[in-house]
């Protein structure tokens, strides 16, 4: 069983703390994205994993088993790097074998002429050479498997990375941001490469990533870090639709979520000089201190002549980008936007289905479907 357990795990390097106290259950089969901005811990939490870091505190276990006192060898676990660390020298066959050849190593590997003997002995057995060729075949790098690397494209090198953990055939995958160096098409199709392969082999993933698009296509489970603390864990339905605080909220969704300064009264929540009601859901929560969470999609935009309990505001900039377009409105009548660093002057994002043909300028009345809406503690920044 390859499901991993976290408990209590820090990292400190000197007085700088990398990982706070993490608490984390992955379960067998599951893949799971560690998201966030470089610098977070990230790639520090995966490292750990894999043994390439040692832990200051807490526990690790994969299955019944702690693994966080053994060598990375012990822990039955492939990890696919950034930069793909394939052996220049080596065709693609022999650095997509040569995690089976280390298998069998001996000390005598070292002498020159034996141990060049021993390893194509190795690499040309009939186990070793059918489950290369099934790797291969399973990532479309039959056709390469006489070439170097030098001669592969970028998505090439990837698939030959990505072959030489799988022909290990771990309980764990680790891979930390394996496509931060493809273009953005080829990013798309090995993300969908990437997926197919988890549904194929099985096994247990986890995938570090700073793209939310990544994460939310391809992960069963996100944990979203921030300096060290894992801010919210769940599915990626959940992070998005519920975020658990205004950071989560901000980070995730293009555009990011708009937060507006409000305070309910009597079931409706007042916004500069608009009030509007609550849904029922929402009916019995109070306060003044209130940050309103919304979507840009769940915003619409009407002429600011329409009658309605929308929002007053100025088209400030629209971004048309193919299937609809992004419109920047700077609120008036006293209504006030937040991003995660604070206040800033009243502007909101909505999107709008196809070309619009709304200029800088144009007065416009905000609609807001309030089903869609998240309330937040101005204070904490905590979802209410």
């Amino acid at each position: 069983m390859a499901s991993i357990t976290l408990n209590h795990v820090a990292k400190h390097f000197g007085n700088k703390v990398a990982i706070a106290d993490v608490d984390l259950k992955v379960e067998d089969g599951e893949f799971l994205v560690l998201l966030g901005p470089s610098g977070c811990g990230k790639s520090t939490l995966l490292r750990m994993l894999a043994g390439l870091e040692t832990v200051t505190s807490g526990e690790i276990h994969l299955g019944g088993r702690r693994v966080d006192r053994l060598p990375p060898s012990a822990r039955d676990m492939a990890f696919v790097f950034q930069s793909y660390a394939l052996y220049p020298h080596m065709t693609v066959r022999r650095n997509i074998a040569f995690p089976l050849i280390m298998r069998q190593f001996k000390w005598w590997f070292h002498i020159p002429f034996l141990g060049g003997l021993a390893k194509r002995k190795i690499e040309r057995s009939p186990a070793v050479r059918d489950l290369v060729e099934k790797t291969a075949k399973t990532l479309s790098l039959t056709e390469m498997l006489d070439r170097y690397p030098r001669t592969l494209s970028g998505g090439q090198r990837q698939r030959v990375a990505l072959g030489r953990a799988m022909v290990r055939q771990p309980e764990v995958f680790l891979m930390d941001e394996p496509l931060s160096n493809l273009d953005a098409k080829l990013r798309s199709a090995m993300r969908a490469e990437i997926t197919r392969l988890h549904q194929r082999v099985g096994g247990t993933f986890v995938y570090v990533t700073h793209d939310q698009v990544e994460a939310m296509t391809m992960g069963t489970r996100i944990a979203l870090m921030r300096d060290g603390v894992i801010q919210q864990f769940g599915t990626p339905r959940e992070i998005y639709t519920s975020p658990a605080n205004t950071y989560v909220a901000r980070f995730i969704g293009t555009p990011p979520m708009n937060l507006i300064e409000g305070r309910i009264d009597n079931g409706t929540i007042c916004i500069g000089k608009a009030r509007l009601p609550l849904p029922p859901a929402l009916a019995d929560v109070a306060g003044d201190n209130i940050l309103l969470g919304i979507r840009p999609n769940a915003l619409s935009l009407s002429d600011a002549s329409a009658s309605g309990g929308g929002l007053a505001g100025t088209v400030s900039l629209v971004e048309h980008v193919g299937a609809e377009s992004v419109v920047a409105v700077k609120l008036s009548d006293g209504a006030t936007a937040h991003d995660e660093e604070g206040a800033v002057p009243g502007e909101i994002m909505a999107t709008v289905q196809g070309y619009s043909d709304l200029q800088p300028g144009a007065a416009v009345s905000v609609g807001l479907d309030l089903s869609e809406v998240v309330l937040f503690s101005r204070s904490t920044g905590q979802r209410i």
